[in-house]
């Protein structure tokens, strides 16, 4: 299991979204049970819920690949190891995958508006930023599917039932394309890795992004269609203005609904104690 000593290291640092409302309804710290299966007894699910916390990028990368680490341990020990799942918000940051072309930069390197890190996912360059919901499924397929277009497939459906269920929106797929769309825009990009049948990386949906910031890219490489976000799509509909909190948390309840529903798992919060706002 994973240390919580670690995840406070690791995630020291990380900010509260500047838009928290500290009279708003948090999520507990403390540790939840929450069963959305329908198995009789399902396998857990560690979750780490700091969807309304700005966590640096590498913060985040570097705790994913220890918890893949960990559990390669285990199971080359031969012993059982649970899935992790961890949704948060990052620091604004552009990402490239392994294969990553420079082309679809709008700016030089040298004085990129935001930090870029060049990552071992797989696909194009994009943005993550505030009002974005990322959700790292950090799972052992070999419990699931070895099968990897599955795996894309089954983080799709996530977001299109999220979208679907929570805000009556209705999503596709487009053949040849990962991630997930509401006519031309793209609202959720998924970029992932899998080492040893272990992923990490993972999903990311515009909730109440600020968009602007794609205009520097050209987001996953795709230059003949736009991004999106559910904000935009609902002020865009019958609903008019709608309360950015109130839409985070509406989606993050969803994410982790779909995501223990299509995958099968009972979610356990772990506890996290509120880490110094100081880097280790």
């Amino acid at each position: 299991m994973e240390s919580l000593h670690r995840v406070e290291t690791l995630i020291s640092g990380l900010n509260h979204h500047h838009h928290t409302n500290a009279s708003r309804n948090r999520v507990s710290r403390s540790v939840k049970i929450l069963n959305f299966g329908n198995d009789v007894n399902p396998r857990k699910c560690l979750c780490f819920d700091l969807y309304d916390q700005l966590v640096p990028y590498k913060k985040a990368w570097s705790w994913q690949k220890s918890i893949v680490q960990e559990k390669k341990a285990l199971i080359d020990s031969n012993q059982d190891c649970s899935d992790t799942v961890i949704l948060l918000q990052h620091t604004p940051v552009y990402t490239m995958g392994t294969g990553s072309s420079e082309d679809y930069l709008n700016f030089d390197l040298k004085n990129a508006p935001f930090d870029v890190c060049r990552t071992e996912r797989g696909g194009e360059v994009t943005y993550h930023g505030p009002g974005q919901l990322v959700m790292y499924p950090i799972i052992n397929l070999r419990n699931h599917e070895m099968d990897l277009h599955w795996y894309l497939r089954t983080l799709e459906e996530i977001v299109i039932r999220v979208l679907s269920s929570s805000f009556s929106i209705k999503a596709s797929r487009l053949d040849g394309l990962t991630g997930v769309w509401v006519g031309n825009q793209k609202v959720a990009a998924i970029g992932i890795r899998v080492s040893k049948w272990i992923t990490y990386h993972g999903l990311a949906l515009n909730v109440t992004t600020d968009l602007t910031p794609f205009n520097s890219i050209v987001p996953c490489g795709i230059r003949d269609r736009q991004v999106g976000s559910i904000k935009g799509l609902l002020e865009n509909g019958e609903h008019g203005k709608v309360d950015d909190l109130r839409l985070i948390d509406i989606t993050h309840e969803s994410l982790l609904k779909e995501f223990s529903e299509v995958f099968q798992l009972q979610i356990e919060k772990q506890t996290v104690s509120d880490p110094k706002y100081s880097e280790s």
